[in-house]
């Protein structure tokens, strides 16, 4: 399995899934893709020196941040794409209500800005896997349905349109 790009539509109907992380469940035969450090943020909190790691395990890709004590993981599935948040209070996977990448920023938030990183790596692989659709193209959304797949994309003034 490749790194999941950003969620975004893509021509044709595909749809590209993007960033998440993992923190709490073990990973059995886990593969580290990659370890960053960059600025994250919680709950619309200032940014604070962070480390993602994206592993793969399955047919999942999981995002841990690791922010200072704390650590938030998203997980994307595929087939079909999902994606959800680790929360560790209740030890259990849930759906995320959206997403959002900036590509001008490098930055991803998940649930509005519950979750923000500023990942270039990740965001550099998008626009190299699918120029057609991110030519141009500065701010994408997306929202999921209860199971975690994608059910609303838009993007730049588009997603003005969407509340």
């Amino acid at each position: 399995m490749r790194i999941p790009s950003f969620v975004l539509p893509c021509l044709g109907g595909s749809v590209l899934a993007a960033a998440g992380l993992c923190s709490g469940p073990a990973l059995a035969q886990s593969r580290t893709l990659y370890t960053l450090s960059t600025q994250c943020s919680i709950r619309g909190g200032q940014p604070q020196a962070c480390v993602v790691e994206a592993t793969e395990e399955g047919d999942a890709t999981f995002y841990r941040h690791r922010i200072g004590t704390v650590t938030e993981t998203v997980r994307i599935t595929e087939n079909p794409v999902r994606m959800t948040i680790w929360d560790a209070s209740s030890k259990s996977w849930q759906t995320l209500s959206g997403a959002a990448a900036r590509f001008s920023t490098n930055t991803i938030c998940f649930n509005g800005r519950d979750l923000c990183v500023v990942n270039a790596n990740y965001l550099n692989s998008v626009r190299q896997d699918r120029p057609e659709t991110t030519a141009g193209r500065d701010l994408v959304k997306v929202r999921f349905d209860d199971t975690g797949r994608v059910n609303l994309s838009c993007y730049d003034d588009g997603c003005k349109e969407v509340r």
